[in-house]
């Protein structure tokens, strides 16, 4: 045999190369199946097959193949690199550790022809390379699941799942900070009613945005950094939206807010299952779902503690208002604060720093995640095996580049241009063939699951309130004609309404008004001091001679005609008034959302556990099927604790729904497009929820059978729609 490997050197350089060549591919494919074998049957890891397949033609032919007894002998010796320190039961220790492995394809595998001359990249036709690198990406994802198998589940999957659950509290708390301080916000900051309602959708938009900006930046910068840079751009102007006093920068202040938490849930989700094996993914993916009801019930629970309790708040003369309403914005700020602490101290996903090809970062991660877990168990000695990763194969792409006398302004913008454009790039990825229709069931089943549930949350609040205010109406006090001289008004006059009345030589001090109306009324030679009137209105009435100190009554509190003769308005107190006093309706409303919130617990408890068991598929159109039904029931809701008990139960079933569609729309991605994809489809969410919160909102009080049917029929549409989804229970990440 060595006689014929000599031999063979001394033949021409072409005849040589042309047996190179042969000798390659049978060795490649022989290898190939010897290391199948070797997975499927050997109780050690081998990782050897992953190594590049150059070194096995220089080795071939530095190192003929020896007899079969020596082969035999060499393997049992263990002599590949993989295996150096091991001893006879397959142990490594620490004392073994050689430095940082090179990369797998340190040298690229580029193009030759038959007499071994390199072919570069440019060259050689775009979809060819595109199909090398997703035949790399291929064998990555299996090797980096045999890596994730090895570094085990422990200590530092749950450090990082306390850390990325913060952050997806603070989504959960900003979606309900919206409809909770909406009443109070617009009241205090005496928002016209053709203005009301901006401050949920515009909220939205921002989310919307960030979905999509922030989801596609965590593609091409990192899943880590892109995450700091939302939750701290939230924090900043969650904090500064508490302060401000103007509606129209309060507005500005929320939208750059929501932008910047729009980015959590698809960075969030991408980054913990990219540190999860595959038998791990989809049950503690559901576990990491209770944090966004965790930050629902932070919400409603801070809400019910906090905004009705007008004692809380506090002023800086009669401009500057601080109301509590203002001090739960502060609140609901705090856990994007701790997010941002704790990220801190958390590594780059190493399977981001392998698709850009950031081998040795991304090996000293995983390197990390294995120490850290061994010593959670007891087994410091415990080495990492892995001595070389796959990288797929890198990719240039043409980037216009821009001028180095141009000024920072322009180079900002100009970055910002050349970013958002590699995002539409990559979004139109997530379109193409065979992801095309894959893409478009989660497009519909997101904007339906959305649809039906943000606009019932909108449209039940509403609709409690409506009842409220229908009970409250029919205990209203009329008096009718009454005339009254020389008396003094100090006290409170809640729900009532006077018609035709006479105030002559009267004096109202200190009191409130409370949902009062004064219809066609005079007030003559009238007193009034230090009054507040909320909800109350004066319609065509009169005012002679009648002198107003430190009161709200103003312009907007006469209405109809009303006139006013030779009346003096002195000391007005400026802003809308706003108090919670006695609010018996604020109180439930909240309580009402609290109990919402609790009646996840069970359904997010449940998904969790039998998310792997029942599949992601049927735990998806299942739920959605079941709470579409339940949707319907609330049609025969006649009191409040029936809307209530229908509520908590729709809530329990949509849980489930919500948990395995983030499970699903994680695992359908690559990784190059997994922030992409999932930005898309939540950016889709909040689409739906504008629209949902429109068309909901707009019929209350005049029909519920409209919004049920819609609610119902979406939910069970979109269901039937999941159940044709791919099953990805199996699916490495890509």
């Amino acid at each position: 045999m060595e006689d014929t490997y000599n031999n063979r050197t001394s033949l021409a350089k072409g005849a040589k190369d042309i047996v190179k060549e042969a000798k390659r591919h049978a060795t490649k494919k022989v290898g190939k199946a010897v290391d199948r074998a070797t997975d499927e049957y050997s109780s050690h890891r081998n990782y050897s097959r992953f190594q590049d397949e150059e070194d096995e033609d220089e080795d071939f032919y530095k190192n003929p193949p020896r007899q079969h007894g020596q082969g035999n002998q060499d393997n049992e010796e263990g002599s590949s690199d993989a295996t150096e320190g091991h001893d006879d039961e397959d142990e490594i220790y620490e004392g073994e550790y050689q430095g940082i492995p090179s990369a797998g394809d340190s040298k690229h595998k580029d193009g030759q022809v038959a007499l071994g001359q390199l072919v570069s990249d440019a060259t050689r036709d775009r979809k060819e390379l595109d199909q090398e690198r997703e035949a790399d990406e291929e064998e990555l994802a299996q090797q980096y699941e045999l890596i994730i198998q090895e570094c085990g589940h422990g200590r530092f999957q749950w450090q990082l799942f306390l850390v990325l659950g913060l952050a997806l509290m603070s989504d959960g708390v900003e979606v309900f900070v919206v409809g909770f301080v909406l009443p109070s916000a617009e009241t205090d900051m005496c928002v016209p009613n053709s203005s009301s309602g901006w401050l949920g959708s515009v909220v939205y938009l921002g989310m919307m945005v960030g979905a999509l900006f922030w989801g596609g930046m965590s593609d091409k910068v990192g899943r880590r950094q892109i995450l700091l840079i939302c939750m701290s751009t939230n924090g900043f102007f969650a904090f500064l939206s508490s302060f401000v006093q103007g509606y129209g920068v309060f507005l500005l202040c929320r939208l750059v807010a929501g932008f910047g938490i729009g980015g959590a849930v698809p960075i969030v989700f991408s980054f913990f299952a990219e540190v999860l094996s595959r038998e791990k993914r989809g049950e503690h993916l559901s576990w990491l779902c209770m944090f966004w009801m965790i930050g629902e019930i932070y919400a409603s629970a801070m809400a019910w503690a906090i905004i009705p309790h007008y004692g809380w708040s506090f002023s800086m003369g009669s401009a500057y208002q601080f109301h509590s309403w203002r001090v739960f914005v502060v609140v609901c700020a705090l856990p994007c604060v701790c997010a941002v602490v704790a990220l801190t101290f958390m590594p780059e996903s190493p399977r981001f720093y392998l698709e850009v090809g950031k081998h040795d970062e991304a090996w000293m991660i995983l390197k990390q995640i294995h120490d850290t877990n061994m010593r959670a168990r007891g087994q410091p000695e415990k080495v990492f095996t892995v001595n070389r990763i796959k990288i797929p194969k890198q990719l240039d792409e043409l980037v216009e580049m821009q001028s180095e006398s141009g000024n920072s302004v322009s180079k900002f913008f100009f970055r910002i241009k050349a970013e958002t454009q590699g995002i539409y790039h990559n979004l139109m990825k997530c379109f193409n063939y065979p992801m095309r229709e894959n893409m478009m069931r989660l497009a519909t089943v997101w904007f339906t699951l959305s649809f039906g549930y943000y606009g019932l949350s909108v449209w039940f609040p509403d609709v409690i309130k409506h009842l409220q205010a229908d009970d409250y109406a029919s205990k209203v006090k009329i008096h009718s004609n009454e005339r009254i001289e020389d008396f003094t008004f100090n006290f409170t006059l809640e729900n009532q309404i006077h018609k035709n009345g006479l105030f002559i030589n009267d004096r109202f001090i200190n009191m409130k008004l409370k949902s009062v109306t004064f219809i066609d009324s005079t007030f003559r030679n009238c007193y009034f001091d230090d009054v507040t009137s909320v909800g109350s209105f004066f319609r065509n009435c009169t005012f002679i001679d009648a002198f107003f100190f430190n009161t709200d009554i103003y312009e907007t509190k006469l209405i109809d005609g009303t006139e006013v003769i030779n009346s003096t308005f002195t000391h007005n107190k400026t802003g809308c008034q706003m108090t919670f006093d006695d609010d018996y309706s604020a109180y439930w409303v909240y309580f009402i959302n609290f109990l919402g919130t609790l009646a996840v617990l069970p359904g997010n408890i449940v998904s969790a556990l039998l998310m792997d068991k029942i599949g992601r598929l049927s735990m998806l159109g299942g739920s959605m099927v079941l709470s579409g039904i339940s949707c319907f029931f609330l049609w025969f809701g006649t009191s409040e604790s029936m809307m209530i008990f229908m509520l908590c139960l729709y809530n329990g079933l949509s849980i489930s729904a919500w948990n395995s569609l983030d499970v699903v729309t994680t695992e359908s991605f690559p990784t190059s497009r997994r922030g992409t994809g999932f930005g898309f489809c939540n950016a889709l969410c909040k689409l739906a929820a504008v629209l949902g919160n429109l068309f909901f909102g707009s019929l209350v009080g005049i029909t519920k059978a409209i919004p049920i049917l819609m609610a119902s029929s979406v939910l069970v549409c979109g269901g039937l729609v999941g159940l044709r989804l791919p099953d990805t229970r199996a699916n490495v990440l890509m």
